[in-house]
Parts: C-alpha cells; sequence; structure tokens
C-alpha cells in the first residue's frame, strides 16, 4: 500500500514494512553487504510499495560523492550531443552511475557558473566539452579530486584525460581530398565562431593545408548563430554573389551545409561539377537529402562510450590507462558532392 503520510518516507518505514532491521535496508538499498536474496527481494519490495527513495545526498555526508557524472555541453539543439549523450548514457547505464547535463551556450563563464554548481554536488566525475575553459573553471577541475574527462578535442593538453579527435588534422585532411579533386577557389563558412574552438581548429588546419599547396581562401564568411538550415542558405547565396568563380564550398558543420545544398540546387547549379560542397559531422538526420553530403564523421557516440568508461573505471578503482589522450580518427565521406578521380 502507497504512503498517505505526507511525512518523507524513512528507512524505519521501510524496515517497519519489510519485518527487517534499518541496517539490513539500508545495506540492501545500498547493494552493500552480506543479505540473502530473500530478504533483499523483501525489503525491495516493501520500498517500492512505499514509493521510497534512498536520500543520496544523506549517504554522500559519508562519502563525499554522488554517484552522479557532470556531462557539460555547449548545447542540446546541436545534433551532434545528443548523440555523445547516448554513448555516455550506453555505458554509464551498466554502472550505478546516471548523468546529469549541463548546457553553457558556448559561452565561457555560464560553463565556469554550471561546473561550479555541478561540483557543489560533489559527482563522482566531470565529462566537459573542449580543452578550452576559464583559468577558474580550469582551477575547479583540478582541485576538485574527481577523474575529469574533456571530450570532443585532441589539439591540446588535458586537465586529467581527453576523448576525442584532432580537429586541427581533421581540416587539413579535407583541404587535400578538395585539393585532390582539382578545387582550386574555395570558400568557407562558419558558425559559432571563434567560440567554438573546434570548429575554429578545423579552420585552421584547413587553410594550412592549402597554404602548403599554394592555395588562399578565396572567400570566408563567419556567423554567430547556431546551426541552421536557412542561414547556410542565405551565406552561400551572398558569397556565390561576391564571387561567383568559386568552385567548392566548406561549412563548418552539416546543418549550414545542407542549406548551401538546397540553395545550389536551386540555382540549377551542376553539384559536384561546378561546384563541391562539404560539411563536418555526418549528421545522421541528413541522409535523406537529395544529393549525399560530403562530410566527416566526428566519432561522436564513440567518444561519449570511452569518455563514460574511464570515469566507470575510476570510480571502480581499476587502474588507470597510462595514455591520457584517446585519439579517435574519423573519415571522409565523399557523397555526391565532392568529385572523386
Amino acid at each position: 500500500m502507497a504512503n498517505d503520510d505526507p511525512r518523507p518516507l524513512t528507512l524505519r518505514d521501510v524496515s517497519e514494512a519489510s519485518g527487517v532491521s534499518e541496517m539490513t535496508v539500508s545495506r540492501v538499498l545500498r547493494n552493500r553487504g552480506d543479505v540473502s536474496q530473500a530478504t533483499r527481494e523483501k525489503v525491495l519490495e516493501a520500498a517500492k510499495t512505499l514509493g521510497y527513495v534512498p536520500n543520496k545526498i544523506a549517504g554522500a555526508l559519508a562519502s563525499q560523492r554522488v554517484n552522479l557524472v557532470a556531462v557539460i555541453i555547449p548545447s542540446l539543439r546541436n545534433m551532434v550531443f545528443p548523440e555523445v549523450m547516448s554513448g555516455i548514457s550506453k555505458v554509464l547505464e551498466q554502472t550505478e552511475l546516471q548523468p546529469v547535463v549541463g548546457v553553457t551556450d558556448y559561452i565561457p563563464e555560464k560553463e565556469e557558473k554550471v561546473l561550479y554548481e555541478m561540483l557543489s554536488w560533489r559527482p563522482s566525475g566531470v565529462i566537459i566539452a573542449g580543452l578550452e575553459h576559464t583559468e577558474a573553471a580550469r582551477a575547479m577541475m583540478q582541485a576538485s579530486g574527481i577523474p575529469v574527462v574533456e571530450i570532443m578535442d585532441t589539439d591540446g593538453k588535458p586537465i586529467d584525460s581527453a576523448v576525442g579527435i584532432s580537429h586541427r588534422r581533421a581540416g587539413r585532411e579535407m583541404a587535400r581530398a578538395i585539393l585532390k579533386q582539382g578545387y582550386q577557389r574555395i570558400g568557407f563558412m562558419g558558425t559559432k565562431m571563434p567560440l567554438d574552438h573546434r570548429a575554429r581548429k578545423r579552420f585552421e588546419g584547413f587553410t594550412e593545408a592549402l597554404a602548403k599547396e599554394g592555395v588562399e581562401i578565396a572567400d570566408q564568411e563567419f556567423y554567430s548563430g547556431g546551426s541552421a538550415l536557412a542561414k547556410g542558405r542565405e551565406m552561400t547565396r551572398t558569397m556565390l554573389e561576391r564571387d561567383p568563380d568559386l568552385d567548392f564550398l566548406y561549412y563548418s558543420n552539416d546543418m549550414i551545409a545542407a542549406g548551401g545544398l538546397m540553395e545550389l540546387m536551386d540555382q540549377g547549379i551542376d553539384i559536384p561539377g561546378q561546384i563541391g560542397i562539404a560539411g563536418f559531422n555526418g549528421v545522421e538526420l541528413l541522409q535523406g537529402l537529395p544529393r549525399q553530403l560530403a562530410t566527416m564523421d566526428a566519432c561522436r557516440t564513440e567518444i561519449g562510450m570511452k569518455a563514460a568508461q574511464i570515469i566507470a573505471n575510476r570510480v571502480e578503482g581499476e587502474a588507470e590507462d597510462a595514455e591520457k589522450i584517446f585519439e579517435l580518427a574519423p573519415k571522409i565521406a565523399f557523397g555526391d558532392t565532392l568529385k572523386r578521380r
């Protein structure tokens, strides 16, 4: 029978309902101690019937930790991060750990505030996007005494561990692929720059590889909004009005690239013959476009899984990996918008 008493339920209530001691109830609910299966089932059934939820904060007073993993990401609107979250959840659901998400909107000061609030709950670990943080945020993570995994990027020195890809290498590889197909007049369009450090690093790697072959970016356009189809169309239209002789358009992400693709198709431009296109992220949702975008998968699910596994292993007291930076290798998908000779 469910509890109708407005006062908070206690271990004593479960003890009385199940007919066992409070100590035994505590052991069962914390999954600790040598308790028979029959007694365990009796306690769990009583707790379920009453609607009793253990007070994790009270338990944390002794351990100084709760079974939460702080996951701090820039956005939930960007389809990239839900895939990272799915990888994290896939691993943590096999443990007692639970992810709790904080969103920063790519604002360093907001990241600092979110981190402060989450660390005040004494989580068992932190998974945080990127390697760039304020000095205060870095100091908090270094002093936290818990495992910290920075994700999505390996171009830099992590506080503890890092899991991701080299965005500079990704930019270089895309530049080489574009040049190999004979494209020479290249325009670049980026969003969330310079706040999106990973997009900035791809751009740096991209222009570096072009420069080695004596090629410069013919035109570039940046804006500070989100990853929108409409903005991709608008930027593409504006850039082609400025320079109609461009033969390739490289975008910082697939969403604005998809907008660019629609604009080029509306204008009747031959893709990839007259103009080639490439984005970044390998967004699965866009596989239904009339033309398959050339892109590069950022290994998002794998990054989430590896980061969560590092946290879980450390919490369980397993030996730490000697390697602190785990770099995954994305591959170029040529799709229908990048020529292949």
